[in-house]
């Protein structure tokens, strides 16, 4: 498939943006029927809308994991290469802590010094970044945390790697009480040993992991109990929290941690349905067609965890990094409220300016007629608390 072919793939069945995003909110509306009053997701249970009509996961005859849509193009060693030595690094991140202070502060999470405030009952949730892809998420008496990484590299060892130009804004012994861990997949900049290592030193088997299909050993090998291994579109609980249900849902990846192991684990991302409050959390991924699947069955949203960064060259990363111009479109086939933006900022991965990817979503949600309230940036260690109730009424 050529560039114009994905491209073309990538196109709404409408060639202007904000009618695009007219379409998915009208098809929002009438997905939940007209019993869609925020009283009735008091009582919301899992449904299974065109349970026929999704994308499963799939394996090579090789029994390793591929991605079935035609908007995926296999990773070769020439074309890493062409990446690694022939394109120019845009990326300018500053050595000067000055400076970076000044464009991406770090704050101090509200909980470090007040951890019994955390956790949202009721209708609303709050989203707290970390970076790169770490956001706690408090909704429906739970406490979650997204690919918790707070190494100071991503790489399996710690002298060596691509290192964080800002720090993680607090400690997992600062954490405040954690129910349960989701994982997208197994790339050191998702996965962190040491980070996975100090979460079950700290909350033992009373923390449940959430993983994909293949990743189970490895997790037990990290001394983890309490952990759920998950196909694309199976589902569970933490105990004691029945009402929240954890569905592990597609996404446009790959998985890789040594030399040999291409694959042999699942990649993908997390629906958080509970009695009040969804959530969605993207992972890593290409743009596809799973994201409108998972708005149809499992949308409306409050809130999505979307990556924005990690995407030049497009010739090379546009197969496994959305851009913010895509974000927006997972942000609409999702049918989501709110947005938050995540993988940027934090590690040097790909060409583009460190601080481009806000710019560059701000022009993208001009262009869908979005605003930053729609689909948010938060600096280091912010918080977000978005009330459901109030934003319907």
């Amino acid at each position: 498939m050529d560039e114009n072919e994905s491209n073309q793939s990538l196109m709404t069945s409408s060639q202007y943006p904000k009618e695009a995003v007219r379409k998915r909110q009208n098809s929002a509306r009438s997905s939940v029927g007209s019993d869609s009053s925020r009283l009735s997701r008091k009582s919301f249970k899992l449904d299974y809308r065109l349970e026929e009509d999704v994308t499963k996961s799939k394996r090579g005859k090789d029994g390793r994991f591929v991605n079935p849509w035609p908007t995926w193009k296999d990773l070769s060693i020439p074309n890493v290469l062409r990446w690694l030595i022939m394109e120019k690094n845009h990326s300018g991140v500053p050595s000067s802590k000055e400076e970076l202070d000044k464009e991406l502060p770090v704050l101090r999470p509200y909980f470090v010094d007040r951890p019994e405030a955390a956790g949202v009952s009721g209708a609303g949730l709050r989203v707290t970044w970390l970076g790169h892809a770490t956001v706690l998420v408090e909704m429906d008496g739970l406490v979650l945390l997204t690919d918790p990484v707070f190494s100071p590299r991503a790489s399996p060892w710690q002298r060596v790697g691509p290192r964080r130009f800002r720090r993680a804004p607090c400690s997992v012994a600062e954490l405040p009480a954690v129910h349960a861990v989701v994982l997208s997949h197994n790339h050191y900049d998702h996965l962190d040993c040491g980070s996975v290592r100090a979460l079950n030193e700290r909350f033992g088997p009373e923390l449940r992991w959430f993983v994909p299909l293949g990743l189970l050993d490895w997790m037990q090998k990290c001394g983890c109990e309490n952990v759920i291994e998950l196909d694309w579109w199976e589902e569970n609980c933490v105990p004691g929290h029945d009402s929240v249900t954890f569905v592990f849902t597609p996404a446009q990846h790959w998985c890789k941690r040594t030399l040999l192991d291409d694959n042999r684990v699942l990649w993908g991302s997390w629906a958080v349905l509970g009695p009040w409050s969804r959530f969605f959390f993207a992972g890593d991924t290409g743009y596809c067609s799973a994201f409108e699947e998972i708005g149809r069955r499992f949308g409306p949203f409050d809130l999505a965890a979307i990556p924005i960064g990690a995407y030049e060259p497009r010739w090379f990363m546009k197969y496994q990094h959305v851009d913010p111009e895509e974000a927006v479109r997972i942000h609409i086939d999702v049918q989501t409220k709110k947005s938050v933006a995540i993988h940027w900022g934090t590690f040097a991965l790909a060409n583009e300016h460190y601080l481009e990817p806000p710019v560059k979503l701000s022009e993208a949600l001009g262009r869908y007629g979005l605003n930053s309230e729609d689909f948010f940036v938060l600096k280091h260690g912010e918080s977000r608390y978005l009330n459901a109730d109030e934003e319907n009424e």
